[in-house]
């Protein structure tokens, strides 16, 4: 009778086994078995969720599995931000996106696309593929657009006249961007025109820097119309008085950050212009906290242009070296000084001017000097000078010269001191 029982007991138990596993294969399979186990039956913005931390290529796969996650995968949320990425095979290890998805977010998402750039390799096929890209996009309504090469700017090989149509296709239908980057590029005054027509009233950032085609004229249009302007970057050589001044007419609204890019393209050959302090003060006047970030890559006999009078720079960033009477210059001339980068100087101590710096500049919080000279004495008074406002502190031991009263063991523990937290020599940052 035991046996038997027993026996009826695992008959019984056979068919709630087998319904145990038909569950778990269910839910394994998408199956709605049960409401809050099958993978197919996830509310939708769970899903869109999910699908928002995916890959690229991961998010095409899952789209694979069932019809409710391929139309999740077409959910136009997801196609407001994107990255074109353009590679040859031949010249570059990075994977491209596949013809197949350009074509399909070309023809099904176009006017989903918000936040896009376009990151392309150094050839010349690969900008070219870009354009033509740009051009199909008849109905966006981007917001951000950048353009990046890699490496060196390959959208400068594309014709003047390509780039600039298939720019204008999304600056004419747009209607809505903010940010534009579109460094080294042969973007031109006729195609800012067009940018300025159709975006005046929402545009806030333009980076423009190395645009050879376009003139003082071009971005003075962008200046006198774009009153929300909030960020510009370019060439010294497009910048001027009149654009100082348009910036800071009544209409615009404060301007936050204006970089410049100071670089010698036939050295010993140009002459650099001046820009008046009146026209800086203008500016400063009507966006007192705007930053003015000035990056140098000149010779040491073609700095003779900048920094005679008083200047409103906050950061500068020297790649070349730069003479003792330059720094001088700056420790004289720039009050709103925020941050200094000193690549190479030569082999005079500039203890002077930095003490010069110290007292001058009240804002100095981050200084980094790379192949110069300064005595261990020096840079400790220099240290002490500006205190813990000093926030980023970066100097090669290379740079540092022990003295009588202090070598490099006696620096660090004095150093540290004066800024408040332990300091010690490294290398200095890129930025």
């Amino acid at each position: 009778m035991k046996r038997a029982r027993q026996k009826v007991g695992v008959e019984d138990e056979a068919p709630q086994t087998s319904q145990k596993i038909k569950k778990k294969r269910a839910c394994l399979q998408g199956a709605p078995f049960g409401e809050a186990l099958g993978w197919g039956s996830l509310p939708h913005h769970v899903i869109l969720q999910i699908f928002q931390f995916l890959p690229l290529v991961d998010r095409a796969r899952a789209s694979s599995v069932c019809r409710r996650w391929n139309e999740t995968f077409h959910v136009p949320e997801l196609w407001r931000r994107f990255e074109f990425e353009l590679n040859q095979p031949a010249t570059s290890y990075l994977k491209s996106t596949h013809p197949d998805l350009i074509q399909q977010i070309i023809k099904r998402h176009a006017d989903h696309l918000q936040y896009v750039s376009f990151k392309v390799d150094s050839s010349t096929e690969s900008a070219e593929a870009a354009c033509d890209i740009l051009s199909q996009l008849v109905n966006c309504s981007i917001k951000t657009l950048g353009l990046i090469s890699t490496a060196k700017p390959s959208f400068m090989n594309v014709s003047k006249a390509h780039f600039a149509s298939a720019l204008t296709v999304v600056f004419v239908n747009s209607k809505s961007l903010s940010s534009i980057k579109i460094d080294d590029t042969p973007v031109d005054d006729p195609s800012l025109k067009v940018l300025v027509a159709n975006n005046s009233d929402t545009l806030k950032l333009l980076k423009m820097s190395s645009c050879p085609y376009v003139s003082p004229a071009g971005i003075l249009c962008v200046a006198d119309q774009c009153h929300g302007l909030k960020e510009l970057a370019l060439n010294y050589y497009i910048l001027s008085d009149e654009l100082l001044l348009a910036l800071s007419s009544e209409k615009h609204v404060d301007l936050e950050h204006l970089r410049i890019d100071v670089v010698s393209e036939n050295p010993g050959q140009v002459e650099f212009h001046t820009i008046k302090k009146q026209s800086w003060d203008a500016l400063v006047k009507h966006s007192p906290k705007v930053n003015i970030v000035m990056y140098f890559f000149l010779y040491e006999e073609e700095f003779d242009a900048f920094f005679r009078e008083e200047t409103p720079v906050t950061h500068l960033y020297f790649g070349r070296a730069v003479s003792k009477a330059m720094l001088g210059r700056i420790g004289m001339n720039c009050p709103r000084l925020i941050e200094l980068v000193v690549c190479a100087n030569g082999l005079q101590p500039l203890d002077d001017e930095l003490m010069q710096i110290a007292e001058r500049c009240k804002n100095l919080t981050a200084m980094g000097l790379g192949e110069c000279e300064v005595t261990c004495r020096g840079f400790v008074e220099f240290v002490k000078m500006c205190g813990g406002r000093l926030t980023q502190l970066s100097i090669m031991e290379e740079v540092l010269i022990p003295d009588n009263d202090y070598n490099l063991d006696q620096l660090h523990s004095e150093v540290s001191k004066h800024l408040g937290r332990m300091w010690f020599p490294d290398m200095m940052p890129t930025w």
